[in-house]
């Protein structure tokens, strides 16, 4: 059994349950017949690497397995660990091998944190058995982590716990007289539970901290009853979102709110837009991607829309936040409700393949600079619909540009269209 301390420690550790039975969400990793749940039944633990963002049942995870596996647990925090704390860490495991026939179940959180050489000295133990290796982390670690670790591990990610998942854990934690808030008359709404679940976002730690802070600063009625409802739950929890801005979390809301205004959703680009202001990330970086976006995803169907995103992005510059907040709305708004096409994104690519891949072509003798050859387009009869135009060869080995017959585009399609009549 794991051994803890619970008298002086805060809720979310005190309540922290000890076997999968009552281990709450990760059912795409711990639900019945899944890898992850078959490897810890059967108590023959590889090295694991635990990712997704706190508060989501990792070091829970981690107390579970040394339980399961009757093992010692030894928990270290990368940011504050060295080499030499890894090396005792490692000849303490020995001995309780050795002595007492237990493995150590060396729990190391924040791996992302240790370098090169700390990762390596987890190998050779790893290897031989001595421990049973946990790495927890908020990062990715296929970015972070050596590829021998990683090769050897079985890489599960965490996601954040859904409302119910929370509520279960709350009304456990209130009904549990051993460890939890159950000794305590406290009488809570629906609303308060709903409201702590859904601010604390998908954060179970940060959930019960705010409910314990709650039944323990409120007083008590006469009756003896503790209420806890909405107004205490919004005094003790303020809404919070996990956002990183230096790893998946990042490039996948700027992937969401750019996919969204391509696919002409104004309002999911402005939740994921809202997300990521909120989440403090920088606002040029934002307006950088609506720039490429109004060229690669609308073009010539709005040529005005890159104009808007330029604008915006020299506006957002010169403003700052958090007035910035209100252009990057608008500029959000307008290219999500322009005319989408990639006519230009795929003529360029094209241009670009077919010039690295493609034979040399020499630019056509009349015209070259200075060549007497060359006819000069206005020296001949206005085109009523082109203006001043000659037929003439200009060197390119095929056709690139298909625009679409969509929004301003159309009037280049058809202007091309005749264009290539009158060339023949």
């Amino acid at each position: 059994m794991v051994n803890m301390d619970r008298e002086f420690s805060p809720l979310p550790a005190r309540v922290r349950p000890t076997s999968l039975e009552n281990f709450v969400g990760q059912e795409h990793i711990l639900g019945e017949h899944k890898l992850l749940r078959r490897v810890i039944d059967s108590k023959k633990i590889p090295p694991l690497i635990l990712y997704g963002p706190p508060g989501t049942g990792k070091t829970t995870l981690g107390f579970i397995i040394a339980d399961k596996t009757k093992g010692e647990f030894k928990y270290v925090n990368a940011s504050f660990s060295s080499v030499g704390e890894i090396k005792n860490v490692l000849k303490e495991a020995h001995r309780n091998l050795e002595e007492k026939g237990r493995r150590t179940v060396l729990f190391v959180d924040e791996i992302h944190r240790f370098n090169k050489l700390q990762q390596e000295s987890l190998i050779p133990d790893t290897e031989r058995g001595t421990i049973i290796f946990i790495g927890a982390t908020i990062y990715n670690p296929r970015y972070y982590l050596i590829r021998s670790l990683l090769s050897r591990s079985i890489i599960a990610e965490f996601k954040p716990l859904g409302k119910q998942d929370i509520i279960k854990i709350l009304k456990r934690a209130l009904r549990d007289k051993r460890n939890g808030l159950g000794n305590r008359d406290v009488i809570i709404s629906e609303e308060a539970l709903d409201y702590i679940a859904v601010s604390s976002s998908g954060d179970a730690r940060r959930a019960l901290a705010s409910l314990e802070l709650g039944v323990l600063t409120t007083p008590s009625r006469e009756d003896g009853k503790i209420v806890f409802d909405l107004e205490v739950a919004e005094e003790v929890i303020q809404k919070d979102i996990f956002y990183d801005k230096k790893d998946d979390y990042h490039y996948d809301t700027i992937s969401a709110f750019i996919k969204s205004v391509r696919g002409s959703d104004p309002d999911s680009a402005l939740y994921w837009l809202a997300k990521m202001l909120k989440g403090g990330e920088d606002p040029r970086f934002i307006a950088r991607r609506l720039v490429i976006l109004a060229s690669e995803d609308i073009g010539n169907a709005d040529p005005f829309g890159l104009v808007l995103a330029t604008s915006c992005f020299k506006a957002v510059e010169y403003v700052g936040m958090p007035e910035a907040q209100l252009i990057l709305a608008q500029a959000t708004i307008y290219l999500s409700c322009s005319p989408k096409s990639n006519a230009c994104f795929k003529a360029i690519n094209t241009a670009l393949e077919d010039v690295e891949t493609s034979e040399n072509i020499e630019v056509p003798s009349h015209i070259k600079t200075h060549s007497s050859s060359y006819k000069y387009p206005h020296g001949y009869p206005v085109d009523k619909k082109i203006g001043g135009f000659v037929k003439q060869s200009y060197g390119a080995p095929r056709r690139y540009y298909f625009p679409l017959n969509v929004g301003e585009e159309k009037k280049l399609r058809d202007f091309l269209n005749y264009l290539r009549v009158n060339r023949k």
